[in-house]
């Protein structure tokens, strides 16, 4: 699903305007972007939290030529996906019953 794809099933589940979701996600983006920025985390119910790690710099290997190089230190986000969310996307369905 992209961006136009989930403005449209909001549109059509709330009744909200597609030009009022488009302002709230990019509304959402900029606030949780500026958390982050902060160094502060962003937990949404059900759905899961951002946070920032620090990655140490280290040795990877170039796959095209096969030379080490170091990667600088940087920040990366991590997603960590809430229990509610795993658990509604691990819901087994019943079997399908075969026609005879």
């Amino acid at each position: 699903m992209n961006k136009g794809e989930l403005v449209t099933a909001i549109a059509k589940e709330t009744g909200i305007t597609k030009k009022d979701i488009e302002a709230t996600i990019k509304a959402l983006t900029a606030a949780v972007t500026k958390e982050l920025q902060d160094g502060g985390k962003v937990q949404l119910p059900e759905l899961g939290s951002f946070k920032v790690n620090e990655r140490a710099e280290r040795i990877v290997r170039n796959p095209r030529t096969g030379e080490n190089m170091k990667s600088a230190a940087c920040k990366v986000v991590k997603f960590t996906t809430a229990k509610a969310l795993k658990e509604a996307v691990n819901v087994k369905k019943p079997a399908k019953k075969k026609k005879k």
